[in-house]
């Protein structure tokens, strides 16, 4: 067998469990609020930034918008952001947090910290994982595959 094909070969496999763990443990937490992990890391956004483009959402959330449109139109229902059409392009959508979104805010903000309770690991290790994993996404955006097979 080919060793490149065992599962205990590949780096996506325990990024893949552990991304699935992590969320798992942020349901919980996040559930009380009405948030999923996703829209959880939205609000993150729409905190930070007041008022976003999907598309710029999108690319910081390396999420694209189909998968967006649909979690912010449950984001706007739940009152928590609005969308309109930019004023300067009307093909942009932008999102603006509301009132109740920043509400929202105060009841996350022990989430990152009882989160970190669950997460067995040293912080220097947490530090140097952090670094690698940001540096994979950033890499992310200058790399491509490509679904094709050299066939000679």
């Amino acid at each position: 067998m080919n060793e490149m094909l065992k599962l205990e070969n590949q780096l996506c496999f325990p990024l893949y469990a552990c991304a699935k763990e992590v969320i798992r443990r942020y349901t919980p937490l996040l559930e009380p609020l009405g948030l999923t992990y996703t829209q959880y890391i939205a609000m993150m956004v729409m905190w930070e930034h007041k008022s976003i483009s999907v598309r710029d959402m999108g690319k910081l959330l390396f999420l694209d918008s189909g998968t967006l449109t649909p979690m912010l139109k449950k984001m706007e229902r739940a009152g928590w952001i609005s969308r309109k059409r930019s004023v300067e392009d009307e093909r942009m959508m932008v999102i603006s947090i509301t009132e109740r979104g920043e509400m929202l805010h105060d009841k996350a903000e022990d989430v990152p910290a009882r989160l970190a309770g669950c997460l067995t690991m040293e912080k220097e290790d947490a530090l140097q994982l952090y670094t690698l994993l940001h540096k994979m996404m950033k890499n992310f955006g200058r790399s491509t595959i490509s679904a094709s097979t050299d066939s000679r």
